[in-house]
């Protein structure tokens, strides 16, 4: 079983190309374009994983991780933030706020899933697991 990312970006292209990238990588993508739509899909679809775009319409990337931590229904979803933003500052807020991290935008498409998977470890597939054991 793939493991289910949300992908949450308000640029089409980028939102396009990220996409297709975390396919690629093996993982079924759900996608928002805003932080309003992030959050009705959070809490309707459960996902491993978000990766979050920081500036977004209506709701920015901070606000929509800050309601994502608040709400126990999506609180333990890891949040990794996608952004242009790289200053110290800027990482050490998204750390503060509960990310695992940030991925410099722009991207690579072909390291875009070896870069969440360096920041994140999918969760384990229980039958594969027992299966082993």
């Amino acid at each position: 079983m793939s493991a289910r990312v949300l992908l949450v970006e308000d640029e089409p292209d980028i939102r396009l190309i990220a996409r297709a990238a975390l396919m690629r990588a093996g993982f079924d993508v759900l996608t928002a374009g805003d932080g309003v739509e992030a959050l009705a899909v959070a809490q309707s679809h459960a996902p491993d994983l978000i990766l979050l775009d920081w500036m977004l319409p209506q709701l920015d990337g901070f606000e929509t991780c800050v309601r994502l931590k608040a709400d126990s229904g999506t609180a333990p979803i890891p949040v990794i933030f996608f952004t242009a933003n790289t200053s110290a500052d800027d990482r050490a807020r998204c750390l503060a706020l509960g990310a695992l991290g940030c991925i410099t935008k722009p991207f690579n498409p072909i390291s875009l899933g070896d870069q969440v998977n360096a920041l994140w470890r999918p969760p384990v597939d229980r039958a594969s697991e027992d299966a082993r054991t």
